[in-house]
């Protein structure tokens, strides 16, 4: 598109390429900082994780690029790469709603549920571990897509783990491979949204005979991304409805003092009150008594300290 409009100009061709050139060097600069500042190192499984090594078939070393967070309880999030808004909003609330909390998020970084698993603990400040069907060294971390996601993960402190050789470019027998080491890594399983023949389900059949808690956030009767899910609400699976189901799985229930709240302000507080539901703007001013400059500055605040969140103009809480 931007050559059609460029048309047959020679200097705005001359600046479009100029531009295309500088992009791929500015590209090619940041991923050769992030080889030489996140090393790739080899780290045998019993020092790095007691869960794996009980796993059948346990790899005998991974290797890592990053921070592991060993003391984190850790929480596998799988589900569909052809996810609904139900299934965005659904990773969106529940992780943020573990904000806090010594908790490590756990996905595969392909394209889906596990990417918005890994960008919403970002957003929630929480560690993060990413687990590819590929080696982690730069040219072959698989999606292509998401090595800026995997970069951005590396920076915030979490971790690349693959039991790969760190050139081996992925392969369709290699993301089943990924997926007990998935299981093996977490204490709970959270799955969001599988048709009836989704490969996601590996995980978390692995996680079941791994003896590994497995949660499920139910659908609607009427999708297909429902099918998988509620297969294993048949098997007795736990229903995740909120993110406090995920808190007791993980069992923080009995330990308050694990999760570490801000203080809230009166003003705050009142904005909370209002949004006992989700609403837009216009209703949140009319329901304050605050000048509406006041509210709309106070709101931006509060999605900055993570304790609402807006989409789209309608304001929800985080919790």
């Amino acid at each position: 598109m931007l050559l059609l409009c460029v048309g047959n100009n020679r200097k705005y061709r001359y600046e479009f390429y100029y531009a295309k050139w500088f992009l791929s060097i500015i590209s090619c600069r940041t991923w050769y900082t992030l080889r030489m500042e996140f090393p790739i190192t080899k780290v045998v499984c019993s020092d790095l994780s007691p869960l794996l090594v009980e796993i059948p078939d346990a790899p005998t070393h991974l290797y890592v690029r990053g921070e592991l967070s060993p003391t984190n309880k850790r929480l596998a999030v799988v589900g569909s790469r052809n996810y609904s808004n139900y299934g965005k909003q659904a990773v969106e609330r529940l992780i943020e709603g573990l904000r806090g909390y010594p908790v490590s998020v756990v996905s595969g970084l392909a394209l889906g549920i596990d990417a918005l698993a890994h960008e919403a603990a970002l957003r929630a400040h929480l560690h993060t571990i990413a687990v590819p069907g590929s080696g982690i060294a730069d040219r072959v971390i698989y999606p292509r897509r998401n090595r800026g996601l995997a970069a951005r993960i590396l920076e915030s402190g979490g971790a690349l783990v693959s039991e790969f050789e760190p050139d081996f470019e992925a392969t369709p027998w290699s993301f089943p491979k990924r997926n007990r080491i998935m299981a093996g890594l977490s204490h709970a399983v959270l799955l969001i949204e599988a048709s009836e023949r989704s490969g996601t389900l590996i995980t978390a059949r692995l996680a079941a005979d791994f003896n590994r808690e497995v949660l499920v956030v139910p659908g609607s009767i009427f999708s297909e991304n429902s099918h998988g899910v509620h297969q294993f609400l048949k098997l007795g699976a736990t229903p995740v409805t909120s993110p406090d189901d995920i808190i007791d799985a993980l069992g923080f229930a009995e330990h308050v003092s694990a999760r570490t709240t801000p203080p809230v302000s009166d003003d705050e507080s009142a904005v909370l009150a209002v949004l006992s539901e989700p609403r837009d703007h216009d209703s949140i001013i009319r329901l304050l008594p605050f000048p509406r400059e006041r509210t709309l500055v106070l709101l931006m605040e509060m999605e900055l300290a993570g304790l609402v969140r807006d989409e789209n103009g309608i304001v929800y809480r985080a919790d």
